[in-house]
């Protein structure tokens, strides 16, 4: 998926656990775990806001667009049939 997720980032910069940062923004470790890892397939708002306001942090920090080759391809139609 072309959004990576950068959370482990974060909690290494702010020297926090998993599990403290799971506690403070109110999810479980595990669901904590599947964002981290990069398997979830949304988030919401909310989370986000407690995850950025737990670490400190603007979403651009948690969150980048990293285009894959499904991505690339795409582009390529698209700029094609302009």
């Amino acid at each position: 998926m072309p959004i990576v997720v950068d959370v482990d980032v974060m909690l290494a910069r702010r020297k926090m656990a998993v599990g403290t940062l799971a506690e403070r923004v109110g999810i479980t470790p595990a669901n904590l775990s599947v964002l981290k890892n990069g398997r979830a397939k949304a988030v919401r708002f909310s989370t986000l806001a407690a995850l950025c306001d737990v670490l400190q942090c603007q979403p651009g920090d948690l969150l980048r667009f990293e285009p894959d080759q499904r991505s690339a391809e795409l582009a390529e139609v698209s700029s094609t049939a302009e």
